[in-house]
């Protein structure tokens, strides 16, 4: 990826205050209210080290849930203590994000000391839905809460959140037309996974596109096909099941029933025109499985409809996915093949991420339930890029203009 902005290499930060925007946003244990995953503050680590490392007066921003994850919606107080655990020195907390409290703990802050100020969705600037329901110019963003208040006390901005670039609120976006601002280490590392992924991938490039949340699986599929960056696209999960009721097959009324009461139906019309246009690469499932009394049952597309929920890929789809991936120079996964949380549902997803663990091809994969269903199965460290992104890599995937980006020139 050509470099579009300025790394933290290109800036002097001894002795300055630095700003920098992490996402450390993190599942919450909805029992115990302790953080339950550490992934994305595993990924943060770098960037913070090397800034403290090099004598910034450091401080951090970050959100921890939104408005429609309430539950996640807590302080950063244990994300403080997890950051100094991981980074073997003190990481300063303060539970205020722009007020007075923290204004003065920011001015008294020494070269190599490192505040965590607290959770930026506190500031109804910086929820989900303000930002879409109260469109701000970039001017009206300088003079929002968070940013009149802070940015008056830094020397430069770094941001390293890309899990959060497809969002436009001021503290991912107003800073760097203020102040002389870098990209950090994991977003340069993002970028550059996805730039060769879409400008120059290894051949055959494979996309495996499942999950639920079949608007990301399509909104991907319209460009890297169109536009040739996939040599095959793999279809599982809701995915395969829209592509499959696309061609005129019927699952049977339980899985429609689950089509129709999400309001998917829609996907279907998009399916025929893909299929109509590029169906010598789209893979479609040959044969799924659903459970029945307990046992995963194969079913044959001659078999269909059944009265039972589809749940996963069957065995001739796997087997077919699997040589797929291990004759594959690039492999990009969203979304799990089945239901992988349920015994008899989670066999196509257990066997396409082992098949993908084993592959000799660059390997790619983003999206909060692909992530954690590789967790599940496979050691995600034998992957090449397990991106911190869901929304911004989608985006980002499938050519669409990306908040952060923009606020930085690119």
């Amino acid at each position: 990826m050509a470099k579009a902005f300025p790394s933290i290499d290109d800036i002097d930060v001894a002795g300055k205050r630095v700003l920098l925007r992490v996402d450390i946003n993190s599942p919450i244990d909805p029992e115990t209210g302790l953080i339950a995953d550490e992934n994305r503050i595993d990924q943060s680590l770098p960037t913070i080290e090397d800034l403290a490392d090099r004598g910034a007066r450091l401080v951090i921003i970050a959100h921890q849930g939104d408005t429609l994850d309430y539950h996640n919606l807590v302080g950063l107080g244990q994300h403080a203590d997890r950051l100094a655990v991981k980074l073997g020195r003190p990481v300063g907390f303060i539970d205020d994000v722009a007020g007075p409290a923290a204004r003065a703990r920011i001015a008294a802050l020494d070269d190599g000391e490192i505040l965590l100020l607290d959770n930026l969705r506190y500031l109804t600037e910086e929820v989900s839905t303000f930002e879409r329901d109260v469109k701000l110019t970039r001017e009206q963003m300088a003079e929002t809460y968070l940013v009149r208040n802070l940015a008056p006390l830094f020397d430069c901005y770094v941001n390293d959140a890309f899990a959060a670039a497809h969002r436009g609120s001021p503290s991912m976006t107003a800073f760097q037309r203020l102040m002389p601002s870098a990209a950090g280490r994991l977003l340069f590392a993002e970028l550059s996974a996805v730039s060769r992924l879409v400008d120059d991938p290894s051949r055959p490039a494979v996309f495996i596109l499942g999950g639920l949340k079949i608007s990301d699986g399509f909104s991907i599929m319209g460009r890297v096909l169109g536009e040739k960056i996939a040599d095959r696209v793999l279809t599982a999960g809701l995915v395969g099941e829209v592509m499959l009721t696309a061609t005129g097959i019927d699952l049977g009324e339980p899985t429609a029933r689950f089509i129709a009461d999400r309001d998917l139906g829609r996907f279907v019309t998009l399916a025929e025109g893909l299929l109509a246009e590029h169906r010598d690469r789209i893979a479609l499932p040959a044969d799924v499985a659903a459970i029945e009394n307990g046992k995963r049952r194969e079913v044959a597309l001659t078999d269909l409809p059944i009265n039972l929920l589809v749940t996963d890929i069957g065995e001739e789809t796997i087997t077919a996915y699997e040589r797929e991936i291990a004759a594959a120079g690039t492999v990009f996964v969203n979304g799990p093949p089945g239901a992988y949380e349920t015994a008899g549902g989670d066999v196509g997803t257990r066997r396409l991420w082992q098949a993908l663990a084993a592959t000799d091809a660059t390997t790619v994969i983003g999206g909060g339930d692909t992530v954690a269903s590789a967790r599940r199965f496979i050691d995600p460290g034998r992957l090449d890029h397990v991106s911190t992104g869901g929304g911004a890599l989608i985006r980002h995937v499938a050519g669409q203009p990306l908040p952060l980006l923009e606020a930085f020139g690119a």
